[in-house]
């Protein structure tokens, strides 16, 4: 008995000494002052400096913002898990542009590419750490999302993807589903993904308005977009009805034709209403995803973690409300397993939603 309560206090003593280990992990200080945890990721702070500047405007959550982290996921998902498509995260959508945005789902693609470009050449990174550097770094610069990780060292890519890898609008459920699943994503990570509508505009859609968010909270990262895209739909914002779109609820909005029918399909409904309101789980839900999605096609022993160089996004400023003039007798439910929550409605006349700033 005695041997039995030594042993005991021994693994005690031991998990509280693993415990403390780990709460000790020895920092690097790079010459610019800054700390890290590794030393090969001193480099980067500059670089995440010149990013900010040239490409975000000194850190803001805009047109560029949403579009690095678009590049970012178009680049990474022409790619499957049986093989016999692209590399995945390896920057091919920068370095092969000429090919790959001549595909239709990249369309509106050729104005980040041309802004990132230049910049690339002067960082003397690869075209993937570039690619995928630059959406943590865009990503972090809107309140309320997750401090994205960020893994460096990946290899020059060495072809384009193929076509007909990327999902649109478009596409059935069904159809996006089996194409997420071939890069390796369950249907809820897929839908974790589409947490990042939350800061996205439509800018091939309907030509003509350029830089039409799908929700009314643009420059934030909530979930707002999970709410809003339940909501019953009465207008078009622009030249009428265009492939892709559906009715939107509000007037200068656009709303997807795919995220509406994940909403309401039985295999993803519930996976779409449990976003709503929800923020720790639409942001955990979303760094995981994106941190698979970061480094599909790559040989994750051979990278470093330098996922502290991303900057700490700024907190959500506010809860999510309906917009004024609604309530939840204009939601479409679809799932049925759970109570739609409790939110209330923004004071005033029902809004009319600005474009991005920079479209």
């Amino acid at each position: 008995m005695a041997f039995a309560r030594l042993a005991f206090f021994l693994s005690i003593a031991l998990a509280a000494s693993q415990v403390a280990k780990a709460g000790l992990i020895r920092r690097v200080t790079c010459a610019t002052g800054q700390t890290t945890a590794n030393a090969a990721c001193c480099q980067l702070f500059p670089i995440v400096d010149q990013i900010q500047r040239d490409l975000f405007d000194g850190g803001e959550c805009g047109e560029e913002a949403h579009s690095a982290l678009r590049l970012a996921f178009h680049d990474a998902i022409g790619f499957s898990i049986n093989g016999g498509k692209g590399g995945g995260a390896d920057g091919s959508i920068l370095i092969f542009n000429e090919t790959e945005l001549t595909f239709h789902a990249n369309g509106g693609i050729d104005d980040i590419t041309a802004r990132q470009f230049p910049v690339f050449q002067e960082t003397g990174l690869s075209a993937g750490d570039f690619v995928h550097l630059a959406g943590a770094i865009g990503t972090g610069n809107c309140p309320g999302a997750p401090q994205l990780k960020f893994f460096f060292g990946r290899p020059p890519p060495v072809a384009p993807a193929p076509d007909l890898t990327v999902p649109e609008p478009t596409d059935s459920v069904t159809d996006i589903l089996a194409r997420f699943a071939d890069a390796g994503f369950s249907p809820a990570e897929a839908v974790a993904l589409l947490s990042s509508h939350t800061i996205a505009a439509a800018d091939v859609v309907d030509p003509t308005i350029p830089g039409t968010p799908f929700d009314s909270t643009v420059g934030t990262f909530d979930t707002q977009v999970f709410l809003e895209v339940l909501l019953k739909g009465t207008l078009f914002p622009g030249n009428g009805s265009q492939p892709g779109e559906v009715l939107s609820p509000l007037a200068g909005e656009m709303r997807l034709q795919s995220d509406f029918e994940i909403s309401q399909d039985p295999r993803t409904a519930c996976l779409w209403q449990n976003m709503v309101d929800n923020q720790e789980l639409m942001t955990t839900s979303f760094k995981n995803a994106m941190s698979k999605l970061q480094v599909l096609g790559q040989d994750l022993s051979t990278l470093v973690d330098c996922s502290d160089v991303i900057p700490v996004p700024e907190p959500l400023p506010a809860a999510i409300k309906f917009p004024a003039s609604f309530s939840q007798a204009d939601v479409q439910i679809a799932c049925l397993d759970s109570p739609f929550p409790s939110i209330a409605t923004v004071d005033g006349p029902a809004p009319t939603v600005a474009p991005v700033p920079g479209s």
